[in-house]
């Protein structure tokens, strides 16, 4: 690791309380995973609103609530 970004690593460790270079780093992974996350959210939900029209909310209630009740009568 060149001096100059691990100088910035050990000011960060220092200046954010954190008790090891590991501990930082497992925090930039564990941000980095987040990020990651929200990426894909993002991206699954520009999917479907570029999707077409699904069924009317009406229609799909009816038949889960149809489905729950056979269900429960079993």
């Amino acid at each position: 690791m060149p001096e100059s970004l691990k100088a910035f690593v050990d000011e960060r460790v220092k200046a954010r309380g954190y008790g090891s270079h590991s501990e930082y780093l497992r925090d930039l992974v564990r941000k980095d995973e987040l990020e990651a996350a929200k990426d894909q959210l993002r991206s699954l939900l520009m999917e479907g609103l570029n999707s077409k029209a699904g069924r009317p909310w009406d229609d799909l209630k009816s038949d889960l609530l149809k489905r729950a009740r056979r269900k429960s009568s079993r």
